[in-house]
């Protein structure tokens, strides 16, 4: 019997702890937001989560052999996910010099066992902001247009670029090989006159430095957009809603205008993500040629009004040029370059995107179909399918637009050797072939030029 008990007692005892050890687990640490600098005072949040609750959490920086505790929470909490917010920097921790260092952060479960985790991330101590020099060119600008900006920055950096408003583009190595940053940037159709764009540089930790860039708007350059009244008839109406909301609701009015603007909205969102998809370098060695023989419907920024049955049911701003030719002409690529879309596309229908390379890209509207894949390589003139009246287009023709780091822009200074000679180019200090002779527009429309409908 005795020996029994002797037995029985350590199952007691071993039962418990076994039931406890399986019980318990180490938190979970995770930084939502990256850190790769710290500065003065770097914000850094901590998410913890445990099933039995959180004991403590502590952050310390370890530089040089030397460890410095930054920030601590204890407060036993049955709570089983939390999030703190703190900063670390040499602001409250002055010890800490420029260079390499390493942050921690320790969390301990609230059970018995108190079981506890780790995460280490390697970080660079930076306690000066980074300096900007902007070159002294003096640039002209108008609404629409595009530019190129050179710059250098010394010290630590993490992001640079120029910022025009609320809108940012990003900065690349000079092509030449010289020594210094570039940015291609623009004054978007919609910026407010005055706006003037001013080059960042960013650390990361707080210490961001901006310098305004020399502008120029001359007033008699500024262009005057355009208001049309388009009149839409049923028919037209029916067509739009039929090819692009065929199992909505709703009468045909609601559903046409939530088509010219949630997915309006929408398709341009698509084209704005494709600035991720943009090589690091040129793809074109000539100016950008515009499609032969075509005459525009429709320009940059247009205010378009539509009309249905006497009232006005809609309002939108067209951010390229309808050019209009024969029907089913062939759609020609007006640069060399790198497909990065070749699909339908809401309402610019079977719609083809080339990337020319920092961030600067064409957009083909409205085609009868594509003969291109995503991730082609074509060549300027190449003839990539051919016009239609896909999405929302009344007419057979090519809605040709330009973006610049998502951000559409008048294309017409693109088409103009000049321009990119002195705009371009020579800033960048690269080589750029001379154009070859493309036939103007004609002043006489062909006699199958598609339909006399304004372009959608």
């Amino acid at each position: 019997m005795r020996k029994v008990l002797l037995f029985v007692l350590p199952l007691f005892i071993l039962i418990p702890i076994a039931m406890l050890m399986g019980c318990s687990s180490a938190p979970t640490i995770e930084l939502p937001t990256p850190v790769s600098i710290i500065g003065q005072a770097t914000p850094i949040v901590v998410h913890v989560t445990n099933p039995r609750g959180i004991r403590s959490v502590s952050a310390t920086v370890e530089q040089n052999g030397a460890s410095y505790p930054v920030w601590k929470m204890e407060q036993p909490s049955k709570t089983k996910e939390a999030v703190w917010s703190f900063t670390a920097g040499v602001k409250t921790t002055p010890q800490l010099k420029d260079g390499k260092a390493k942050l921690i952060v320790e969390a301990t479960s609230n059970d018995l066992l108190h079981k506890s985790a780790r995460v280490e991330r390697d970080v660079t101590i930076v306690t000066q902001p980074p300096s900007i020099s902007v070159d002294s060119e003096q640039h002209y600008l108008y609404i629409g247009m595009a530019d190129a900006a050179t710059f250098s920055v010394t010290g630590a950096y993490t992001a640079a670029g120029v910022r025009v408003g609320d809108q940012s583009y990003r900065a690349w190595p000079m092509p030449s090989g010289k020594p210094g940053l570039f940015s291609l940037f623009a004054f978007a159709w919609n910026m407010p006159q005055g706006t003037i764009p001013l080059v960042f540089a960013s650390n990361g930790a707080g210490n961001d430095v901006t310098s305004p860039i020399t502008v120029i708007f001359p007033k008699k350059e500024q262009p005057h957009y355009t208001v049309h009244d388009l009149q839409v008839s049923d028919a037209f109406m029916q067509k739009v809603v039929g090819e692009l909301d065929p199992n909505g609701s709703g009468d045909m009015v609601t559903r046409f205008v939530r088509i010219n603007n949630e997915m309006r909205k929408s398709n341009n969102k698509t084209l704005s993500d494709l600035r991720f998809k943009t090589a690091d370098h040129f793809l074109f060695t000539q100016p950008f040629q515009r499609q032969s023989h075509s005459q525009a419907e429709a320009t940059f920024a247009d205010l378009r009004n539509y009309i249905y049955q006497g009232k006005k049911i809609d309002q939108q701003v067209h951010l390229g040029y309808d050019l209009a030719v024969t029907q089913h002409v062939g759609v020609e690529a007006s640069n060399d370059g790198r497909i990065v879309w070749a699909a339908p596309l809401g309402i610019y229908g079977n719609c083809v995107v080339v990337d020319h390379g920092y961030g600067l890209q064409t957009i083909y509207g409205h085609m009868s179909h594509i003969d291109v894949h995503e991730g082609d390589m074509v060549k300027r003139g190449q003839i990539m399918g051919q016009s239609g009246m896909t999405g929302m287009a009344g007419g057979d023709h090519i809605h040709f637009a330009m973006q610049l780091d998502g951000v559409q822009i008048d294309p017409k200074e693109w088409w103009d050797p000049h321009w990119i000679q002195d705009h371009i180019t020579r800033r960048l200090d690269v080589g750029m072939a001379p154009a070859p002779e493309v036939a103007a527009a004609p002043a006489k429309r062909h006699a199958h030029r598609a339909g006399s409908k304004r372009r959608r």
